[in-house]
């Protein structure tokens, strides 16, 4: 699937603007292809930081049983490997 591409503009510093080649030049890749992995890594990031937020936010709201936690805690005693 083919998706619509729009330029748009960035501005770089010319250090950053040639490690970017030299590392797009060592990948077989070009700048822009790596722009848009490091945009789209930059939002994988944040879409992970937010769903952490949100656990976080509904222990908060709810936490965990105690009970749980101690047989959870026995659980892994008893199932841990003898290093």
């Amino acid at each position: 699937m083919v998706m619509a591409r729009r330029e748009v503009l960035v501005q770089l510093d010319d250090d950053l603007v040639e490690q970017l080649d030299a590392l797009a030049a060592q990948l077989g890749t070009n700048r822009s292809e790596l722009l848009r992995r490091g945009a789209q890594a930059v939002i994988s990031v944040e879409d992970l930081a937010e769903a952490d937020r949100a656990l976080q936010a509904a222990y908060r709201r709810q936490p965990p049983d105690p009970a749980v936690i101690k047989s959870a805690r026995r659980l892994a005693a008893q199932t841990t490997p003898a290093w």
